[in-house]
């Protein structure tokens, strides 16, 4: 190790810029809140973050989010292909799913670099997984299962796109 080595910055991700936490006592609260993303214009070349528990609510507020957005059709989990790409009007989308991701070598070999860096809109859930290999996010959605329907949902605005995002929602 030279002494230049001693003097290099410490990386960390930076705090959250904007944070704010939402109670969904719903399915329909969740899919409210959808629409509602869905309408903020700043979305179409967001990268948004989906964390929580095996239950929590991540694929279903997905779902609401899509079908929010446009997306016609079967909308799956990508739990075993990793990564689902969705069409709506105008905007592309990947739907990530890291739960079974253990390979870092299946990030490029699976093209995921590109996709990151292209236009377009990326869900990614279990984000964790892929530490180190998927950029910041823009937003990231903590869900929290309090019972069988109410969701505390914390939101984090990681960017200055995110700010935008979380400014453009209503309390």
């Amino acid at each position: 190790m030279t002494a230049a080595d001693h003097h290099r910055p410490i990386v960390e991700t930076p705090p959250a810029r904007t944070a704010r936490t939402l109670v969904w006592h719903s399915e329909a609260d969740t899919e409210a809140f959808a629409r509602q993303l869905a309408a903020q214009p700043g979305l179409a070349d967001a990268f948004v973050s989906l964390h929580g528990d095996l239950g929590a609510g991540k694929t279903t507020f997905v779902r609401h989010l899509l079908r929010a957005l446009g997306v016609q059709g079967r909308i799956k989990s990508p739990t075993y292909a990793v990564v689902e790409p969705h069409e709506a009007p105008g905007l592309a989308i990947w739907h990530f799913d890291f739960y079974r991701f253990s390979d870092p070598r299946e990030w490029e070999d699976a093209g995921f670099r590109e996709l990151f860096a292209n236009p377009g809109l990326k869900l990614a859930e279990w984000p964790e997984k892929a530490a180190g290999l998927i950029p910041p996010a823009d937003l990231a959605i903590h869900i929290e299962a309090i019972d069988d329907s109410v969701r505390h949902a914390h939101l984090a605005a990681g960017s200055a796109l995110g700010e935008q995002l979380l400014q453009g929602l209503r309390p």
